[in-house]
This record gives structure tokens, C-alpha cells and sequence, in this order.
């Protein structure tokens, strides 16, 4: 698919979703992967519902993918959310599910801390998730609170040097494998904004793994309930100061919904891939290609117009994003735009495909199932709505 435009000011090709020759040599990096190993072996683990962490740690010890936001200075690539879209994007194309486990690893626990960790901090923890010997994650979602995050009830009270954490996270990806978690606690005070983060390991004693969840969809990605009780937790670990960890924790939702739209991006474009080849290419019907039928057609147009459409905004999204700027309007409408265009191009693959899309043989089915996830994750979808209206209730006054 092309994607170069003119610059009207200077007639030089501008491309939108590759500016920069980093940009470029990332998604070659990225498609490289997505399309051979990643392919090969995406099949297998879902149908076995395990977690690849041979290949996961490969990433960094081998490619250089983790951190990609993160400065030279901690052994990070220097880039943008631009180039996490781009990543996040092509590893959908054939394996959302470990994606989704790279996404938690890279934005919810890498770049959370790069952007709100001390010196220390970052020193201690950014150099093994970088290079793949530990893997990160986040705990936020509880199992009374989710949308409504401010009302979890996870307490943290400071004894001495130290602070002792009670409660339990929910759904929390990489929470079977996972070193080092960012989680979000709440420090007395009766303001229900008063949140403070910190990064726990899980061989702190009182850490426990929970019951790891049976899941429609992201099989390949471990989904478990994390329990803390009575676990201490060095005062060196609090990220930055006490209640104020409701300003990190919704600087890096929006990087996060951003690249939850990303990945429903790789597998709109992997349906369209697939229900275009077969209807061109595979299938005839009366003598003619399935693509000469009217009613394919408009499925195919129409997810073709729709994921193009839904790209553009999610790239010009991420593409305004900055650790010190919010976009919060932005990032919500990226999500509530492409997440749900994913369920209907992957289903519009299925009807193109028949028979054979509602079987495995083609993987169209594993893209719907895992398409759903991304309208709940991050923040529902509903949401999204309801942040979107609050911005603009901002933005163009109530009277």
C-alpha cells in the first residue's frame, strides 16, 4: 500500500506514516519480524494459549526493539510515539496477541517509567526490559474498579523506609511472567484523585499470581490477577511524589490508546491482505473472480476506505504526541475511530471468505476474536465517548 503525498510547499514527497528514514528502517525492521517468525509460530500459541517468551526476549537481546522512546542515555532508540504506532502496527499484521504483551512490556511499564522515574530508577530498572531479561508490566484495572480507575482501593502505608501495599490488580497483562510492574495505589487522604505509583517486583515477598484468565481472544498473551498483601515496597520505588501519580497515569493512557488503535490498524490491513488475494487471486464464482460481485466489492471497498481513513488519524495522533504535551481529545478519538473499524473489517473478511473464513485455516477468525479486546482495553470504548465530550465541554464552553 502506498502512502507518499506531495508537500504542496515544497513539491517533495512527504509520507505521513514513514517521516524520517528512522521511521522507514523501523517498519522494515518491524514488518521483517511480523511476516517470518512472528507469523510462523502465531498459530500455534494461540491455539495453545501460551505466551512466547523465548521469542519475546529476543526482541531486545537480539533486535533492539525495546525502547524506542527511550533516550540513548538508558540504551533506548531515541524515538517517538510515532515509531511505537509503526511497531505496534506491523506485529498486529500476524500476532496481535504478542503484540498486546509487547505493548504492556514497552508503554505501560518502559516508557511510563522513562517519562516519570528519577535517575535512579530508570538506572536500576530500564536496562534489563531494554535488552529482554526482564519483562515489564502495569497494574491499574482492579476487579471493582476499571473504567472508573480513581476508585480502586489497592492502600499503600508508609512504615518508616518503606511502604506496605494490600489489594489486588485485574486482567493485567504479563502478569504470569512479569519482573518489574508499575502499580497504582492509594496513600490515605480522602481526595479520590490522591493516587501514587510505584514499581514492584515480583519477587517481593507478599507478591502473588493469581488464577491466569481463559480469554476469547489474545490467547498467546497472558492475562492474570496480581495480589499484594502485606507487600513492602522501598520508598526508593516511589515514582515521583506522593499523589501525584494521577498525572503519569493519564500522560501514558494516551500513548497507550494510541497504540491499542495501532495494533487494530495491523489487523484491519492483514483482513484487507487477505480477503482482497482471495477474492482476486483464489476464488471464482459463475466463471468470474469473487472481486467482480457487487456485494464483495462493497465489503472490500469499504474496509479498505475505512482502515485508510482510521490510519490517518491515528498516525497524525501519535505524530502530535509529546511526553510534556497532552492529547488526550486525540488519543480518544484515535481508539473510538479505529478499534471498532477493526471488528468490522476482520468480520467483512469472514464474509468474504465463507466457509473458509469462519474456519482457522486463513486466520481471519483469530483476528476478530482478538479485534474485541481492543474496544475494551485502555479504556472502554464508551469511555472515549464520555472523555471526548468532556474535552470539548472544555474546548467550546458549557454555556
Amino acid at each position: 500500500m502506498t502512502t507518499a503525498t506531495i508537500d504542496r510547499q515544497t513539491g517533495d514527497d512527504f509520507d505521513l506514516f514513514n517521516p524520517t528514514a528512522a521511521h522507514r528502517d523501523i517498519r522494515a525492521m518491524a514488518e521483517k519480524l511480523a511476516l517470518g517468525v512472528l507469523k510462523e509460530q502465531a498459530k500455534k500459541h494461540d491455539e495453545e494459549e501460551k505466551f512466547n517468551i523465548d521469542l519475546f526476549r529476543r526482541l531486545g537481546s537480539e533486535l533492539g526493539i525495546f525502547g524506542l522512546t527511550v533516550s540513548a542515555d538508558y540504551g533506548g532508540a531515541g524515538m517517538d510515539a510515532l515509531a511505537e504506532v509503526i511497531v505496534h502496527e506491523e506485529l498486529s499484521r500476524t500476532d496481535p496477541a504478542f503484540t498486546l504483551s509487547y505493548l504492556a512490556h514497552e508503554i505501560l511499564f518502559v516508557n511510563n517509567l522513562f517519562v516519570s522515574g528519577n535517575e535512579f530508577q530508570k538506572k536500576k530498572y530500564l536496562p534489563g526490559v531494554i535488552d529482554g531479561s526482564k519483562i515489564g508490566g502495569m497494574g491499574m484495572t482492579e476487579p471493582g474498579a476499571g473504567t472508573d480507575v480513581l476508585g480502586l482501593t489497592t492502600t499503600a502505608v508508609k512504615k518508616g523506609d518503606r511502604y506496605v501495599l494490600n489489594g489486588a490488580k485485574q486482567f493485567i497483562t504479563n502478569g504470569v511472567e512479569g519482573d518489574y510492574f508499575i502499580v497504582y495505589a492509594k496513600v490515605g487522604g480522602k481526595d479520590h484523585k490522591q493516587i501514587t505509583s510505584f514499581i514492584i517486583e515480583s519477587a517481593y515477598p507478599g507478591f502473588k499470581v493469581g488464577k491466569k484468565e481463559e480469554k476469547m481472544g489474545i490467547k498467546a498473551s497472558s492475562t492474570a490477577v496480581l495480589y499484594f498483601e502485606d507487600m513492602e515496597v522501598p520508598e526508593e520505588n516511589r515514582i515521583s511524589e506522593e499523589n501525584k501519580g494521577i498525572t503519569s497515569m493519564m500522560r501514558n493512557l494516551e500513548i497507550e490508546r494510541v497504540t491499542l488503535a495501532a495494533q487494530s490498524l495491523g489487523i484491519a490491513r492483514a483482513c484487507i491482505d487477505i480477503m482482497a488475494k482471495y477474492a482476486i487471486r483464489e476464488r471464482n464464482s459463475f466463471d468470474k473472480p469473487l472481486i467482480e460481485f457487487g456485494q464483495i466489492q462493497r465489503l472490500i471497498a469499504e474496509s479498505y476506505a475505512q482502515y485508510s481513513a482510521a490510519r490517518a488519524l491515528v498516525y497524525q495522533t501519535a505524530a502530535a504526541i509529546h511526553p510534556k504535551k497532552r492529547n488526550s481529545l486525540g488519543a480518544a478519538a484515535a481508539k473510538l475511530v479505529a478499534t471498532p473499524m477493526a471488528e468490522t473489517v476482520a468480520r467483512n473478511a469472514i464474509q468474504v471468505l465463507g466457509g473458509y473464513g469462519y474456519c482457522r485455516e486463513y486466520g481471519v477468525e483469530r483476528m476478530l476474536r482478538d479485534a474485541i479486546l481492543f474496544s475494551i482495553g485502555g479504556g472502554t470504548n464508551e469511555a472515549m465517548q464520555k472523555n471526548i465530550c468532556g474535552d470539548l465541554k472544555k474546548q467550546y464552553g458549557e454555556g
